[in-house]
């Protein structure tokens, strides 16, 4: 009887085991982020150094970032099918770790959360934005929830980016009539944290908000970033 029960107390303790097993595993898997990632700036980062050479300082002042978390979990809180955008204004071109590396000194950034978002999930979309993209958040000035859309097909190069009326994204693939000098390349390097980076060619774009005391349109460049990212 004495050796039964022990039999019944371990199988039970193995049982156990296996059900915590199970649940840190799986809350490991859907705490995982993961989501897609777009960028356009106002200078060509997709392009040969002659053309790199005319803009730098003069362009690339201004970007814009946006986040859409597919799934997961940041800090804590689930962001899963929520987006976060991130608008940028430097003093200098934003070429961090490209083929004329520029680094400015002054960045003024807004954040826009998505909307749809309670309290405790925009300050954790707003700690995203600041963790995946730590050189250019610089000094955020302002915080907004707008209605935010985002659609990426990866496949094709084309994305689509809608913050209301503050700031909007439309890429396309780029094509071998985008190049003028054949020596372009990826000149510069998605300011952000990500994986599996393209880079696009943008249809329209723009940042229209406020607290940058600026507003920015750049139509027509080989100015964007369709990427993913995860952490």
């Amino acid at each position: 009887m004495a050796r039964r029960t022990l039999f019944l107390v371990g199988a039970a303790a193995v049982a156990a085991a296996w059900m915590i097993c199970g649940n840190t595993n799986a809350g490991t898997k859907s705490d995982a982020l993961r989501g897609n990632y777009l960028e356009s700036r106002t200078c060509d980062i997709y392009t040969g150094p002659c053309f790199a050479n005319s803009q730098v300082g003069l362009g690339g002042h201004e970007a814009i970032l946006a986040w859409n978390i597919e799934s997961g979990s940041f800090g804590g809180i689930d962001l899963s099918g929520l987006n976060v955008v991130m608008a940028v204004r430097a003093n200098d071109t934003l070429g961090f770790d490209g083929g004329l590396e520029v680094s400015p000194d002054v960045i003024k950034s807004v954040i826009l959360v998505d909307e749809r978002a309670n309290t405790a999930q925009r300050e954790a979309l707003v700690g995203l934005a600041k963790k995946r993209a730590p050189r250019v958040v610089g000094d955020v000035v302002r915080v907004a929830a707008a209605p935010i859309k985002i659609d990426v097909d990866h496949a094709e190069g084309v994305a689509h980016l809608d913050a209301g009326k503050e700031a909007r994204l439309t890429t396309r693939k780029i094509m071998k009539c985008d190049c003028v000098c054949t020596n372009e390349a990826v000149f510069y390097p998605p300011l952000a944290q990500v994986e599996k980076s393209s880079p696009a060619f943008t249809v329209d774009g723009g940042f229209q908000g406020r607290g940058l005391k600026e507003h920015w349109s750049n139509p027509g460049t080989r100015s964007a970033f369709v990427a993913r990212f995860a952490e």
